[in-house]
């Protein structure tokens, strides 16, 4: 078994900590913000006003759920249009007041159903990537699981991007892409060392800014992995705050613009 389907299984584990374990541990006063103002309120994501070691900062995250009840309730992580409109609208409220905006992405991707698609999918998370590239205000997204195709990097883009160590993320799940390629999903593994989708590949690459170490990992003891994640994102945030609105918005677009030529597909 290869160390990145290692990663694979460890991301997907039963045990690992999701999105509102860390909104509990790391944050205080959030309040949950509802609706898209449009359709319905996606309980797939969740977002709203909250305080990272006394200041303001709009939390997003995409919430899997642990009990069949309640991943059912918040329908796996895997969010709606009206999901995304939602982050758009709450992003927006951000800008207006200058608060920073993080996000935690643990979701297989964008539902990929009928009334989804109907009502817009892929336009919401095209939005979605226009308005964050281009949102004045300090963004870091983190990867705490599983991220997920288009449905991940609808709230990926960012000025700062981590990922806990045994997270993964990538445009097709390992078992999509054996599909495709030898046409069994049992060619999984080979897939996965493909895409090179795991923390330490995605870190060489460029494609993310730091990892964070989980040790024997976040499903086993998430409190030491809690504590390093708070205090990079507070060093990250203090870091952006003495950025002016121009030079942001300039490192984020050439951050974005320089993926063409850091990542290589050979080999």
């Amino acid at each position: 078994m290869s160390s990145v389907w290692d990663s694979v299984q460890l991301a997907r584990h039963a045990k690992r900590p999701l999105f509102m374990d860390y909104a509990s541990q790391l944050f205080t006063e959030f309040d949950i913000l509802h609706g898209d103002r449009a359709f319905a309120d996606d309980k797939a994501i969740i977002g709203g006003l909250a305080r990272l070691d006394g200041a303001p900062v709009m939390l997003i995250g995409q919430h899997r759920g642990r009990s069949t009840r309640e991943r059912i309730a918040h329908n796996f992580g895997m969010a709606n249009p009206e999901g995304y409109r939602k982050v758009i609208r709450l992003v927006k409220m951000a800008e207006r007041f200058h608060i920073p905006v993080l996000t935690f992405i643990d979701t297989q991707g964008a539902y990929p159903g009928v009334g989804a698609e109907e009502r817009g999918q892929a336009q919401a998370i095209a939005e979605s990537l226009a308005v964050f590239s281009s949102l004045k205000t300090p963004i870091i997204a983190t990867i705490i699981g599983e991220g997920g195709s288009g449905g991940a990097l609808a709230i990926g883009v960012g000025d700062r991007v981590n990922m806990l160590q045994n997270s993964i993320y990538s445009v097709i799940s390992p078992e999509g892409c054996a599909s495709i390629l030898w046409k069994t999903a049992e060619k999984a593994s080979d897939a996965a060392d493909a895409l090179k989708l795991n923390a330490d590949n995605l870190y060489q690459m460029g494609l993310v800014n730091a990892v964070v170490a989980e040790g024997e990992g976040a499903h086993i003891d998430a409190k030491p992995v809690m504590t390093r994640l708070k205090t990079l994102l507070i060093e990250q945030l203090a870091e952006l705050n003495t950025l002016d609105l121009d030079t942001l918005l300039i490192q984020r677009y050439e951050r974005l613009k320089s993926f063409d030529s850091t990542v290589s597909f050979t080999g």
